[in-house]
């Protein structure tokens, strides 16, 4: 279930950083384990990306911590293809709340599950912010 997003004073000031850099609109930040994620706009990727993707180094060495920069998408399977990207599927597909992912090869699929599930389970929970999911299952 979606649930009210709020910001701490260190977190708005990391969002200010990155409008200031990028311009892009953002829709949301956290961190993923050890990751901080922007969550832009759907059609700001490029923005905040910037010219030769030189954003995010740039942001990476100011914040010094590494940063995911990830398009938000109106749909729950895009949401979801944005968020593994650059990991390449074969497909994904979705019954009622249960999303099924397609791995293309087996290193695709241990990465998208990870030791005892933890990046599944992790998926999940940042996916239920947005969207109604009960679980991802990857074949």
């Amino acid at each position: 279930m979606t649930e009210k997003i709020s910001f701490d004073t260190d977190m708005l000031k990391l969002m200010g950083l990155f409008d200031k850099i990028t311009h892009a609109k953002l829709k949301d930040c956290f961190f993923d384990r050890e990751k901080l994620v922007f969550l832009v706009e759907p059609g700001e990727l490029g923005k905040a990306l910037g010219k030769n993707k030189e954003n995010v180094p740039k942001i990476e060495k100011l914040l010094n911590r590494k940063i995911k920069i990830v398009e938000f998408s109106p749909t729950r399977l895009g949401f979801i293809k944005n968020y593994i990207t650059p990991l390449k599927i074969e497909g994904i597909s979705e019954e009622g709340d249960i999303v099924t992912i397609v791995g293309s090869d087996t290193k695709t699929k241990g990465l998208l599950i990870g030791i005892k599930a933890q990046n599944l389970r992790n998926l999940e929970k940042i996916v239920g912010k947005y969207y109604t999911v009960q679980e991802i299952k990857v074949v």
